[in-house]
């Protein structure tokens, strides 16, 4: 006997569950083939863009020993020794414009009995020195700088710039529109064959170079 008060469940099923097991795998088969296909798809589409995009992502081809060669930014900018100035050219550091005129070296003393004798060679620079600002400068011909061929830096000798009377590089004042023909020294190993001048209008300033070897 049934009880009348018990739920009555349907003999249709719900709408969700009204297709057939059968129809359901049916289903599910068509959708995996669907997705296999947008994979095969996809993949076919990312093999042509990879082969359209050549070798654009390359790296630079390796040197000998392994390493690639990747240019310096600037490295096309540097001057060639030509281009460089040179003995009797004229350079500006700050205030100052300097004319190397004359590089002597290879002098073992200066001053005569009480002057000084030199650790190596004394390399003379000769140059003319212009003030070319609106105010006094002091021409100091410790600031200066003497490179050899190995890129070695070599400071001015300014005690020995004092025995030679016509050294006229120590501490010179310069007047604007003034200028001054004075001879800057260094005392360097007897080797060395100078290469290059850093001139600078004093200590704190960039400097210029000029080159000897011209």
């Amino acid at each position: 006997m049934k009880d009348k008060n018990r739920p009555q469940w349907s003999s249709v099923p719900p709408s969700g569950f009204s297709q057939s097991p059968q129809r359901q795998r049916a289903w599910i088969r068509r959708h995996k083939i669907f997705i296999a296909l947008l994979a095969i798809i996809g993949l076919i589409v990312v093999i042509a863009v990879t082969s359209a995009g050549g070798g654009g992502g390359e790296a630079p081809p390796a040197a000998e020993g392994g390493t690639a060669t990747v240019p310096r930014e600037g490295d096309q900018q540097k001057a060639s020794p030509e281009d460089e100035p040179g003995i009797g050219d004229p350079v500006r550091d700050g205030k100052f414009e300097f004319i190397v005129t004359r590089v002597q070296p290879g002098v073992q003393e200066i001053g005569g009995e009480f002057g000084k004798e030199a650790q190596g060679q004394f390399i003379l620079v000769h140059m003319t020195v212009s003030n070319i600002g609106d105010e006094a400068q002091l021409f100091d011909g410790g600031a200066q700088k003497l490179f050899d061929g190995k890129d070695r830096e070599f400071s001015a000798d300014a005690l020995a710039g004092v025995y030679l009377e016509e050294s006229k590089s120590f501490l010179n004042e310069i007047n604007p529109g003034n200028k001054v023909n004075g001879i800057v020294v260094f005392d360097v190993p007897t080797d060395v064959k100078p290469v290059k001048l850093e001139l600078q209008d004093s200590v704190f300033s960039g400097g210029v170079a000029v080159n000897l070897a011209r």
